[in-house]
């Protein structure tokens, strides 16, 4: 398989590498348990990666988004699950850099790096359940939220809650009073990412915890968050494909059978078998070279901060929404037509060969692919460049 460019860190990536052989060894046994995978997220603590897109003059490792993608991707490959909650954990980070005064996000960057802290998710602006009651040094957030991926188990959540039509956005301690977060994420795929819900009742919320200065989409440099969050889940896609064939690879070199019309003594000697590998190198280096391109695109333009233009901006968002078209079709075929180069004795449920698919299709049905479609339709037909929105 190949390996990301070589501008990636190697030391950092050698890190990811080294979590993902140890996660490996129970993915198929957690797969199927679900729940927190807490052995998991404090080896992830343990390993300094939680501090890798973190400033080094805040305590952090200081690492690009190039190489802070590349773990994701690398993690993926293992445990998608794991990935998911790690690859959140930078774009919540991200998301207090875009959205707050410096004197908010760089206490909060330094006691994550001093701390090893996880951030979990309870934002989902598309969940208008909770709302938000002022009061003389703040708010209360009180109401039901849903997708709270790695919320539990984690230090810090990034919140969110209307205030009539107002959308605010807070970072709060995980324990703090009046927030239960539920056990209640039991669908077929990310099966520990802890995505149930959360419960906050009348959470005190101070000003100086609310994301409010620049705010969501207030410049492009603020607008580049839900490009990063895109981006992430491309990464996240490309690494469960490449995880699910190099799975597939090793058996079909080791126990698969070649069928008896092939008139071979090996599987790996079947035209039909070599035909299917061919196409799955094929469209996964194709997405490989988008996804790369697309990091790169996006860390130049984090690194220009305020002074990224409305133009600059749309120019990455085609190149993530290329990239994460892809990776979605792609990888939906790699994962589900990998049993046709293992056979039948592939299918145990103790190999759980399938989670590959039902994670990836699991996590792209949060975003549908159609959507990002017409957006490059749009591009190159009526030549408008794709609008920011929290979500795009």
């Amino acid at each position: 398989m190949s390996q990301p460019s070589t501008s990636v860190n190697r030391e950092v990536l050698q890190i990811a590498r080294d979590l993902a052989r140890q996660f490996s060894l129970t993915a198929a046994e957690r797969d199927e348990r679900g729940g927190t995978p807490q052995a998991e997220r404090d080896a992830l603590r343990a390993s300094g990666l939680l501090r890798l897109s973190i400033p080094s003059e805040l305590g952090g490792l200081g690492a690009s988004w190039v190489d802070t993608l590349a773990t994701v991707r690398e993690l993926a490959t293992a445990d998608s699950s794991i990935a998911h909650v790690y690859g959140f954990h930078h774009l919540l980070l991200a998301t207090t850099r875009l959205f707050a005064k410096a004197e908010q996000w760089q206490p909060w960057f330094e006691q994550t790096a001093r701390n090893n802290a996880f951030w979990g998710n309870t934002l989902n602006p598309l969940d208008k359940r909770t709302v938000a009651t002022p009061t003389a040094s703040g708010y209360l957030f009180s109401g039901q939220k849903s997708f709270c991926s790695g919320a539990i188990d984690s230090d810090r959540l990034i919140a969110s809650a209307l205030d009539g039509e107002r959308l605010l956005i807070a970072a709060i301690p995980t324990q703090r009073a009046g927030i239960t977060l539920h056990h209640d994420w039991d669908n077929m795929g990310q099966r520990q990412t802890d995505s149930g819900s959360a419960t906050f009742d009348n959470v005190e919320v101070a000003t100086d915890e609310l994301l409010l200065d620049p705010g969501p989409l207030s410049t492009p440099f603020s607008s580049l968050r839900p490009l990063l969050a895109q981006l992430t889940f491309v990464n996240l896609f490309l690494g469960i494909s490449e995880g699910a064939v190099t799975q597939a690879r090793e058996y079909t070199r080791q126990e698969a059978r070649p069928w008896f019309k092939a008139d071979v003594q090996k599987a790996t000697d079947d035209p039909y078998v070599l035909a299917r590998y061919g196409e799955f190198y094929a469209g996964l280096e194709a997405v490989r070279v988008l996804t790369e391109r697309a990091n790169g695109l996006f860390d130049k333009a984090w690194n220009k901060g305020v002074e990224l233009t409305a133009e600059e901006r749309a120019q990455v968002a085609l190149a993530v929404g290329s990239a994460k078209v892809n990776a979605t079709r792609i990888g939906l075929d790699v994962t589900s037509r990998l049993f046709e180069v293992t056979g039948a004795r592939a299918t145990s449920a103790q190999r759980r060969f399938d989670r590959y698919w039902r994670n990836l299709r699991t996590q792209t049905l949060h975003d549908p692919v159609d959507y990002r479609i017409r957006e490059l339709g749009e591009w190159l037909l009526n030549d408008k460049p794709p609008t920011p929105s929290f979500y795009s």
